[in-house]
């Protein structure tokens, strides 16, 4: 069983895929707890880092077509937004 967090601002930190069938619990900033399944908050992962690539202009493998301007590619996500009932 994975536990995480969600910090004041509505966010857990996931770096990567969860196995789509580990049990994890998230405890919210309300006191309130959820249990859901790898496979949702992988759901949640995926619709933040689409977020990210449309929002900064990048394609689907978070390349931008661009003329290079910066040396930081910026293309990693490492929190995401959630909410109670995220497993309902």
């Amino acid at each position: 069983m994975i536990k995480l967090q969600q910090d004041a601002d509505g966010f857990i930190r996931m770096t990567r895929h969860f196995p789509a069938s580990a049990p994890i619990t998230i405890s919210f900033a309300d006191g309130s707890t959820e249990e859901c399944t790898g496979r949702q908050l992988n759901e949640a992962y995926d619709a933040a880092v689409a977020e990210y690539r449309a929002l900064n202009h990048l394609d689907a493998k978070g390349f931008s077509r661009a003329p290079r301007k910066r040396t930081d590619a910026g293309t990693k996500v490492e929190f995401v937004r959630v909410h109670p009932g995220l497993a309902g």
